[in-house]
């Protein structure tokens, strides 16, 4: 009886979102470089929760939608100014088929410099409210402002510093919603924002020796007081 509850509870655990009606979000990212985003999300984290159906992460490259022979998605910008601006139409002609089944939980991002600053509580927002999200990945000096006018598009930063490309900050925004599905991490509890994480953590062994010299673990945190453990990871919150 026990075994048979043992295997019962263990496929339960082992299903996939879709098997069970969890949420699920896709990702739809335009970038000119898929593969920056393909590489990092066939690893680990990402990778998991792909299989078990709690994302989808999709690439789109706008300039397979470009019309002219040389499938040009750039050009100089009005009023002059160093460096190429990406078109509006090969972007939105590459949105046509994701936004043509556009929900009221799609929501639609450009990554900039000059967005709002992206958090981790905008993370959790984002995955309570969406289930499909456009991110779409600046290069050069930028986007043509109609793209943003016509999907009406948030801009969003994920620093005070300027990179070359929008695919690592896409990226980020994906990995911070991401691990806010139930399920993708495991446990909830895995969550560091959600428990009192130390500013210092230790592993065995408990004593590491380094060129002669040793370093030891906190005697409190292997003395089973589990009040007094808590108390010192708070105080080094």
């Amino acid at each position: 009886m026990n075994k048979t509850f043992r295997i019962v509870k263990k496929k339960l655990h082992s299903g996939t979102a879709a098997s069970y009606g969890m949420k699920k979000i896709s990702f739809h990212i335009v970038t000119l470089f898929p593969e920056i985003i393909r590489a990092y999300a066939k690893e680990s984290i990402l990778k998991r929760a792909q299989e078990n159906k709690h994302i989808s992460i999709s690439t789109i490259n706008p300039r397979d939608y470009a019309k002219d022979k040389h499938h040009t998605v750039d050009a100089r910008s009005y009023g002059g100014g160093p460096g190429m601006v990406l078109k509006p139409e090969p972007i939105l002609t590459s949105l046509e088929k994701v936004l043509a089944k556009k929900k009221a939980q799609t929501a639609v991002f450009i990554l900039s410099p000059r967005g709002k600053q992206f958090t981790n509580t905008h993370a959790l927002q984002i995955a309570k409210k969406y289930s499909q999200i456009v991110l779409i990945s600046g290069r050069y000096e930028g986007i043509d402002a109609r793209v943003k006018k016509i999907l009406k598009a948030r801009e969003i930063s994920v620093g005070p510093y300027v990179v070359t490309g929008g695919e690592l900050p896409a990226l980020l925004v994906v990995d911070a919603i991401a691990r806010q599905i139930p399920g993708v991490l495991g446990k909830q509890e895995s969550l560091e924002e959600k428990r009192i994480t130390a500013k210092e953590i230790y592993t065995r062994p408990e004593v590491f020796v380094y060129k002669g010299k040793k370093y030891t673990v906190p005697k409190v945190l292997v003395s089973g007081n589990h009040a007094k453990i808590e108390e010192w990871k708070r105080k080094r919150n």
